[in-house]
């Protein structure tokens, strides 16, 4: 009959006994990656159209996703949420959204498994396999893979970046923040000082500095050890925001409007082969470009210039792994997390200008490509677009109760408003026998009537006897984050 180990030697290997003499040491084995082992690179952009990259048709200028796109692959059925946070627990899971805890974006827990924002302790992240494996794991940019009320400083940290497998950490874990002036930046485990910015300071360009300095940091302490690094940038989410000589690159390149851009996207869309032939694109019912013509054709300025700082940031990364020999032995992936979104982009418009004039709504270049829930009976073998139908839930709910968004009964501005509107005591809108998923708040004191929005986001007959509008439910506030 065996002894059983004292306490504390529990797998121990070795032996111990009253003498040193008597006794044989032993040490775990390392983790260490088998040799060989490539690094692995992850691009996320956020919010980036499918047809936005030139792999995909797009005019912006992006050669160095252009040449990964050329020496790698194309995939052209790969499928997203059309959500940030779902999307990122998605990517770093490996399972259904729902199943991760991110049915919705991360900002409040209504008490329900699918909807706690957290990803659960039992399943492993991307990060927690890599490191497992003997990896580096380095991460910079967006995480949004924490409920808002546990981003503070005194917060519980199980959530953030560090506690779910990345040895470093750099970015904001906020939904978005300024380019320029990013309102609260993460390093590791805890905030940067705010010490103000340098007048050339670019979040884009910062990340990727970031990003190599962490590279470089491992090699010059391990010079085989491989990494992992999830590069989640906060571009081209809003506020779209770009550095000048970028826009001035793209000055009178949309002027033509989106009817073009749209058609000329799609001409070589067709032309390599992205779609098979005679697919024909959707009817999106575009707006008159007349009525809109300088103010649209600036927006898709920017947002160019903003999509090719990423690109910019792409290739200096790249660059980086051929100077130090690492470029060959590296796998990169370039995705975006759910497509374009329409929050600049007019009521019947389904992308920001030619954001996501195309046939699909999200895209990747060099990895899979992103595409809606939603197919169109009348496209072969495409992802189209339709425009935003549904109200979302608001993105401000200071408390909740009983899973639902709950107000101040004191009245106050929204964070953010510029409208004078004032929070009234909860009420609910719905029917007799129908779940409470609906919530009224009153109009300013200058009108009458209720205003309304899904607090699921379902589709539906609108309730409070609100009538149905092409922007959503007549006089609902739709966000999306």
């Amino acid at each position: 009959m065996s002894t059983p180990p004292s306490r504390g030697y529990e797998g121990f290997g070795g032996t111990a006994r009253e003498l040193a003499s008597q006794s044989t040491p032993w040490w775990p084995r390392p983790r260490r990656a088998r040799p060989g082992a490539p690094n692995v690179v992850v691009v996320l952009v956020d919010d980036l159209g499918f047809s936005d990259l030139s792999p995909f048709g797009s005019e912006i200028d992006t050669p160095h996703v252009q040449a990964l796109a050329e020496s790698g692959y194309r995939f052209t059925n790969y499928h997203s949420t059309p959500l940030c946070s779902p999307s990122r627990a998605a990517l770093m899971t490996g399972l259904n959204p729902h199943r991760a805890g991110f049915a919705m974006v991360a900002h409040v827990d209504p008490g329900y498994p699918g909807y706690r924002m957290e990803i659960p302790r039992e399943v492993p992240t991307l990060a927690e396999s890599f490191r497992a494996g003997g990896y580096a794991t380095f991460m910079v940019g967006k995480w949004h893979l924490t409920i808002e009320s546990k981003l503070h400083d005194g917060a519980d940290k199980s959530s953030w970046p560090l506690q779910r497998g990345f040895d470093r950490y750099y970015g904001s874990m906020d939904g978005f923040t300024s380019l320029f002036h990013p309102h609260r930046l993460i390093s590791d485990n805890g905030p940067i000082p705010d010490e103000g910015f340098p007048d050339d300071f670019y979040l884009t360009d910062a990340l990727t500095d970031r990003a190599i300095g962490m590279i470089n940091g491992l090699r010059a302490n391990d010079a085989d050890k491989p990494f992992f690094l999830y590069f989640a940038h906060q571009a081209v989410h809003g506020p779209v925001q770009a550095k000048p000589a970028d826009v001035a690159k793209y000055r009178g390149r949309y002027d033509a409007g989106w009817a073009r851009i749209r058609e000329e996207r799609f001409a070589r869309q067709l032309r390599d082969g992205l779609f098979p032939e005679g697919t024909r694109p959707s009817d999106p019912d575009l707006a008159p470009w007349e009525e809109r013509t300088e103010l649209y054709a600036r927006h898709m300025e920017v947002y160019a210039a903003a999509v090719d700082a990423v690109d910019q940031s792409l290739g200096r990364l790249v660059e980086h792994l051929k100077r130090i020999g690492e470029y060959d032995n590296t796998v990169i992936v370039v995705t975006s997390d759910n497509g374009a979104t329409g929050r600049a982009g007019t009521a019947r418009s389904t992308s920001r200008a030619a954001g996501s004039a195309a046939t699909s709504r999200t895209t990747t270049s060099s990895s899979p490509r992103t595409c809606p829930a939603r197919r169109s009976p009348t496209t072969a073998g495409s992802c189209t677009t339709s425009p935003a139908t549904r109200p979302r839930p608001p993105t401000w709910p200071p408390s909740s109760r009983n899973g639902w968004p709950t107000w101040p009964r004191s009245g106050g501005r929204r964070p953010g408003s510029t409208r004078s509107s004032r929070w009234p005591t909860r009420r609910t809108c719905s029917t007799p026998g129908r779940r409470p998923s609906w919530r009224c708040r009153s109009r300013s004191r200058s009108t009458r009537g209720p205003r309304c929005w899904s607090g699921s986001g379902r589709a539906g007959s609108p309730p409070c006897g609100r009538s149905r509008s092409r922007r959503g439910w007549s006089g609902s506030r739709v966000t999306r984050a």
